[in-house]
């Protein structure tokens, strides 16, 4: 009887140790960053960077997964599969969780499959022209277009972007119209407003050339204001419909569970006092901007489904 009582009572320690084991504390294996786009560019330098800093703060391997493609919504996509237990998360950015899900057929809602953990930058996307424009501020700018509908020619670094939205939306505000020409990038674009081929544009490579007086800026299309250039005013505080975050952050998959959601939330913070964190974003060109889990899905959820709403009412379609 003795033994039988010995036996039960090992078996039952065993099952105890096995689900302590199980439930070992955040974080305790490898740890996966995944990126949207190739390396070499912002969100992938910056995942890089944090993966160095978790590394050495959890004392885990923590690897960085790029899977470029379709704006990103693949490596969403694939976030959404994931176990949500906060080893799999992915660099969030502003268009597959907001813009491309009305613009291409994604099988994830971003209002419902990911939790999103934490921002911790965000980057400009100013409305500018060429220095040597007659539109010395955007009041120039309106009364010019009003004056001549649909002869201004601007662009934005990514059609159907959040900061074309937006800017979409302001002209229709102000009963103002142009006329949008595409380019395939923020570079391109840049060449375009230099050589004159467009009049205005809106894109986040304007530091090298606002620095040395080639553009002026006369808005910024997100609702935080420049830091070089405070004087500039946001589209939010000149009342549009809409100011577009460009943030980078952290999401992982619907259901990360609280105490890890907070390992998260408090690694991040530790991560933004850094001193080397703020030579990041120096050459990044970015805003270290943090916002708790709880405030970036706030965040998300409104700009996703404002989006829902000027889409329509923009006449902006999905492309056949």
């Amino acid at each position: 009887m003795k033994r039988a009582i010995k036996i039960f009572l090992t078996a039952i320690l065993a099952v105890l140790g096995s689900q302590s084991f199980a439930q070992e504390k955040f974080p305790s294996k490898n740890v996966t960053i995944v990126v949207g786009f190739a390396p070499g560019g912002g969100g992938d330098i910056s995942a890089r960077w944090m993966a160095e800093f978790l590394r050495e703060r959890w004392k885990v391997p923590v690897l960085v997964e790029n899977r470029p493609g379709a704006g990103a919504t693949i490596a969403a996509a694939q976030l959404a599969r994931a176990k949500p237990d906060g080893y799999t998360v992915a660099l969030a950015t502003t268009s597959p969780f907001t813009v491309a899900p009305y613009f291409q057929s994604v099988s994830y809602d971003p209002s419902k499959d990911f939790t999103y953990l934490f921002q911790f930058l965000v980057s400009s996307q100013p409305l500018f022209v060429r220095s040597d424009s007659a539109h010395r501020n955007l009041a120039d700018l309106i009364a010019w277009m009003k004056a001549n509908p649909g002869q201004l020619f601007w662009s934005t670094a990514a059609t159907n972007g959040g900061p074309h939205i937006a800017t979409e939306a302001a002209f229709k505000h102000l009963g103002v119209s142009g006329t949008y020409v595409p380019y395939k990038g923020g570079a391109e674009a840049i060449t375009g407003l230099l050589g004159g081929q467009i009049q205005v544009l809106v894109a986040a490579e304007f530091p090298p050339y606002a620095a040395s007086g080639h553009v002026r800026l006369l808005a910024e299309t997100g609702p935080d204001r420049i830091p070089d250039y405070p004087t500039v005013p946001t589209y939010k505080d000149l009342g549009y419909p809409l100011s577009v975050p460009i943030f980078y952050g952290i999401a992982g998959p619907a259901g990360i569970p609280a105490d890890v959601v907070a390992t998260w939330e408090e690694a991040a913070q530790e991560m933004m006092k850094s001193p080397a964190f703020k030579d990041l974003m120096g050459k990044l060109k970015s805003t270290a901007s943090y916002q708790s889990s709880r405030d970036f899905t706030a965040t998300i959820v409104k700009v996703h489904r404002d989006m829902g709403r000027l889409i329509p009412e923009l006449g902006l379609k999905r492309p056949q």
